[in-house]
């Protein structure tokens, strides 16, 4: 089995409204080193097989049909092995 780490962002030539309001927050806060701030998508997926290739292939598949927009948006995993 294959646990697979999904991140999906914004792409860099588009707005991010949410990223905008919570670097305001935090700069609101005193945190003044924030330089920008980038809101996404976490996902957490398990895929019942044994074969590394097929679970890249498929988490790859799931993003660009459905996790992701790949017009607006970009996506990276990382997949590891886990016990049954």
């Amino acid at each position: 089995m294959f646990e697979a780490r999904v991140f999906v962002t914004l792409k860099k030539a588009i707005l991010d409204p949410q990223g905008k309001a919570v670097k305001s927050g935090l700069l609101a806060l005193g945190y003044d080193r924030v330089e920008d701030v980038r809101v996404g998508k976490y996902l957490m997926l398990t895929l019942r097989t044994t074969d590394r290739l097929e679970a890249e292939k498929e988490v790859r598949e799931m993003c660009d049909r459905l996790l992701a927009n790949p017009v607006i948006e970009d996506y990276t995993f990382e997949l590891r092995e886990v016990a049954p």
